[in-house]
């Protein structure tokens, strides 16, 4: 019999914003959490969508991958990406900057539940990301608009253009974009999904989306502007200055975020676990649909358990 001798540790959260980001002290991550306060660190991430670990310098790639497994079951690194690493993605500045707004992985149906990143090196200056909450988003919407997207699907895909969606596509970027486009991957999802542990309601939207299932190309992309400039309207956005030793997780199924390319030519390098999901549901009940591609290897599907009341 294995007997649990982790200490119970004091979890303190402070809420960043009205909507989205909380920090959380007390709490030295790894491997050995007790059982208390991995539920903790979960309730924090269903309310605040994002939380942030200052001082986890002793955190390792293992140590990483250990507390990730405290949290749910990690994925495989990449659908496509398979070159960065076998227990996590790295984050590095030299294959491109991820600085346009997207949920991760969201052209497969398995979407992954969480990230957890930690930083590895950082520029002088710079090189903050900003995380924006979908279920704000979604409850920001007037009536009419909910009734309007309540049905609305979208195509998610892997293959897109980069050079539409960011600012700058830098020398480096060329191999890793034809490998993360190495195999074709599409996804029809709901456009407004129900979180399947809090049963919030978000907007499944970001820079993967194709288009709007049904909808004529003009009248799709005005429509995904409209209801993405809702999702990154500062008021429902939290924004983090990373420091060495930074940990922040945040909730896939319920957030987007944008890491800000203002650092010039300094290397910038996080390391990203991320966590099987479910597939998502809509309001009408109906699941996503894979178009093309098999996820399988990449990721089993997560059996949802709701944290008990």
């Amino acid at each position: 019999m294995t007997v649990d001798t982790a200490q119970p540790t004091t979890v303190t959260v402070t809420k960043l914003g009205a909507h989205i980001g909380a920090r959380i002290d007390g709490v030295r991550l790894g491997g050995e959490l007790d059982a208390d306060t991995v539920t903790a660190i979960r309730r924090a991430l269903n309310e605040h969508k994002v939380i942030f670990f200052r001082d986890q310098q002793h955190l390792t790639e293992d140590g990483q991958y250990e507390f990730a497994q405290l949290l749910g079951t990690p994925t495989t690194p990449h659908p496509t990406v398979k070159s960065q690493g076998i227990k996590s993605l790295a984050i590095d500045s030299e294959n491109g900057r991820a600085n346009s707004w997207h949920t991760d992985v969201t052209f497969v149906d398995r979407i992954p539940k969480a990230s957890i990143l930690r930083a590895e090196y950082l520029p002088s200056y710079g090189g903050t990301t900003t995380w924006a909450s979908t279920v704000a988003a979604y409850n920001s919407l007037p009536e009419p608009l909910k009734d309007l997207v309540s049905n609305l699907r979208a195509v998610h895909t892997n293959v897109y253009d980069y050079a539409g969606v960011v600012d700058r596509v830098r020398a480096g970027q060329a191999k890793y974009t034809a490998e993360f486009q190495s195999d074709l991957y599409e996804t029809e999802h709901p456009v407004v999904r129900v979180h399947p542990e809090t049963g919030e309601r978000a907007l499944l939207l970001g820079h993967f989306v194709k288009q709007l299932v049904g909808v004529p190309n003009h009248e799709s992309q005005v429509l995904f502007r409209l209801l993405q400039d809702r999702v990154i309207k500062l008021e429902h956005t939290t924004r983090w200055t990373w420091a060495e030793g930074d940990v922040a997780i945040w909730d896939n199924r319920a957030t987007q975020h944008y890491a800000v390319d203002d650092y010039d030519d300094q290397p910038r390098r996080l390391t990203r676990i991320t966590l099987a999901g479910d597939v998502p549901v809509g309001i009408d009940g109906r699941q996503s649909t894979v178009l093309t591609g098999n996820a399988e290897e990449y990721s089993i599907i997560e059996e949802v358990q709701p944290l008990a009341s």
